[in-house]
């Protein structure tokens, strides 16, 4: 076995299956008992529940018929839709349902080997970050001699019934799967990154540039094998599984099984009054109950297109309970919508390979301040007591990924703790030489702020400049302790870790050398008025600031003699009484051009307001004065975690 595959409850399912096997007996996992306690962990059962063994069930079991297939499922007694249409999604894309059913032929019920069936099954989902496997028997919960969850529409398929008792053992209960969300399971059975939009908040249906953006978005994740499920949230509050006007189900979780832009022949064009058209196709776990608006079964819609037309342009349906709907239809009637990213990290991909970068952290409470790391969201005078991690976006430009994970909370459900807590986090652009903790927030720009939310997973997507950023995962309200993963993606290596330290380490070298003796924070905002350097009455500058024997070289900025820079340094100083030197520089191709500096005491009785200083030639503080000045903002201070 995999060594990055670990064992949930430590179960080995060859020996297991070798041992049953041995004795003559069928597996019955003492993990996960064939009782009540596995079923509910608050309500009863409606009635007398039995469990029973696929082969008591039906005669000829198996785990597929015919291969796996989306509409293979359907939803039992439990408020699992979401479950179900995760499962459908997943059923769409091989290389992922088979991660999740490992040696699925190996699994299979053979008729010519009877002896050799054990009544063990196994399977793998992506939990905080690892991979795991859950063994579980074939027992299965039953009344009047019917599955009462999940089952497939072919009465000897089980696969899905299987899979859905694995999940109820990492939950704790069947019961503890009701009412969760099809992006979790997802997350689960592929370790995608999550991101679940509202499509009523982001006014999808209204404004016409942003529906194309998530429409381009939603086909280039279905291209890349990503997963989308989508539902509907009343705000009336009026109960779930009530079907609306236009035959869709309020509260229920739709997989979402084609994305299409159709460009149109001169027949249809002239038809549809449109060159393109937008769809989207969706599945409804019940396999029945469908859309009747435009582009349903019997509309007039489908009446102008020739059935030679429908599949050229792979309007196709597969089975019922499947329909087709305009893009617009769908921003217009659904409220929420889960994309589940797969993210290529794979350096073998003809498309946009990302590099990753995760973290596991935690929320931790701690008396001592500095020690804290549970202090809440940005509005906390407690905010910066989070955990901290750094990293570098190297590009001019690049384009970053986020994704918060908090653990699965399904597990607590028993204690009455099993609500996801309300989390998010903030990102700043930094001192591009920082290394250790931000105690305060003085010249940090605060880039970046995730939507803070009681899901398990948050995402942003961002474009960052170029620079060094600190990113602050929080929980809401203070004093909350909980483990989260965070995962970076960029098109570079990034240098994800976290920050530790609150300040440089005291060692050996300290006494020898000296230690820090003061902090020095500048931004330099910009410089102006700077000396021509080219024919066209330009120049190339950059900054570049010196401290004992410390230099930090901000980005050149092209073709310009007022330069914005607003490049963050940071400096722990051990000689006091010597200036920090910020210089300007032209780039040149053989040899850079000196063009003035501004010598800083940065002591900290000096005025802390953004400052304007004349640039003078190389020396002293009476140094000739050139043309130029510089904007900056400084903060010192002898207290080393002040800053």
């Amino acid at each position: 076995m995999s060594s990055s595959v670990q064992l949930f409850r430590d179960q080995k399912y060859h020996e297991l299956k070798r041992q049953c096997i041995q004795q003559g007996r069928l597996f019955e996992d003492p993990e996960f008992p064939a009782s009540d306690e596995s079923l509910f962990y608050q309500r009863a059962p409606p009635k007398k529940v039995e469990w029973k063994r696929p082969k008591d069930l039906c005669e000829d079991p198996h785990l597929f018929v015919n291969g796996i297939s989306s509409h293979d499922l359907h939803q039992g007694s439990l408020g699992n839709c979401w479950f179900v249409a995760a499962c459908s999604c997943l059923a769409l894309r091989e290389p992922l349902w088979q991660q999740v059913i490992p040696d699925f032929e190996e699994q299979e019920w053979d008729s010519k080997k009877p002896e050799k069936y054990a009544g063990i099954f196994r399977f793998r989902f992506w939990c905080f970050g690892k991979w795991t496997e859950v063994v579980v028997d074939d027992l299965l919960p039953t009344i009047d001699g019917k599955l009462i969850y999940c089952h497939s529409n072919v009465k000897n398929e089980f696969w899905s019934a299987l899979l859905e008792k694995a999940y109820a053992k990492l939950a704790g209960s069947y019961e503890a799967l009701d009412g969760g969300s099809a992006a979790d399971a997802i997350v689960d059975f592929t370790g995608a990154v999550a991101e679940s939009i509202d499509l009523v908040q982001g006014k999808y249906s209204e404004i016409i540039s942003e529906q194309m953006k998530l429409f381009e978005d939603l086909l280039k994740v279905h291209k890349r094998g990503g997963l989308i499920s989508c539902f509907i949230t009343d705000s009336s509050g009026s109960a779930n599984e009530v079907e609306t006007a236009m035959g869709l189900i309020i509260g229920h979780a739709y997989s979402v099984t084609a994305v299409r832009k159709l460009h149109l022949g001169e027949r249809l064009t002239f038809s549809f009054k449109a060159e393109k058209l937008f769809m989207i196709r969706l599945r409804n776990p019940w396999g029945k109950k469908e859309w009747n608006g435009a582009w349903s079964d019997n509309s007039e819609e489908w009446k102008k297109v020739s059935n030679a037309e429908r599949k050229s342009l792979g309007l196709t349906i597969e089975n019922d309970g499947e329909f087709w709907m305009t893009f617009e239809d769908w921003c217009k009637n659904f409220t929420d919508v889960d994309i589940c990213r797969i993210v290529n990290t794979s350096y073998f991909s003809i498309h946009k390979t990302w590099e990753k970068k995760m973290m596991h952290g935690a929320w931790a409470k701690s008396s001592e301040p500095l020690l804290n790391r549970c202090g809440g969201c940005f509005d906390n005078k407690t905010f910066l007591q989070n955990p901290q991690y750094i990293f570098d976006v190297k590009k001019t430009e690049d384009k970053v990924l986020v994704s918060l994970q908090q653990e699965d909370r399904r597990r607590y459900k028993k204690e009455g703790k099993g609500e996801n807590i309300i989390i998010g986090f903030e990102i700043f652009k930094v001192e591009d030489n920082r290394s250790y903790r931000i105690h305060n927030l003085t010249v940090q720009e605060r880039v970046a702020t995730s939507p803070y939310i009681n899901t398990r997973t948050v995402f942003l997507k961002r474009i960052l400049k170029q620079g060094r950023y600190v990113l602050i995962p929080t929980t809401y309200l203070p004093g909350i302790t909980t483990k989260f993963i965070l995962r970076l993606f960029t098109d570079v290596p990034s240098k994800l870790r976290e920050l530790t330290d609150d300040k440089p380490k005291m060692t050996c070298w300290s006494l020898l050398c000296g230690y820090p003796r003061r902090i020095t924070q500048i931004k330099i905002h910009s410089a102006e008025g700077l000396q021509k350097q080219d024919r066209s009455g330009g120049a190339d500058p950059y900054v570049l600031v010196k401290c004992e024997n410390q230099k930090v070289r901000s980005p050149v900025q092209h073709d310009t003699t007022s330069a914005v820079f607003n490049t963050q340094v940071i400096f722990y100083r051990k000689n006091i009484d010597s200036p920090v030197i910020v210089q300007v520089w032209n780039s040149n191709v053989l040899c850079d051009q000196f063009l003035g500096q501004a010598l800083l005491a940065a002591s900290p009785s000096d005025p802390r307001e953004e400052q304007t200083l004349q640039l003078r030639g190389r020396g002293s503080q009476e140094a000739d004065e050139v043309p130029g000045h510089i904007t900056v903002k400084v903060f010192s201070s002898d207290d080393l975690i002040e800053l």
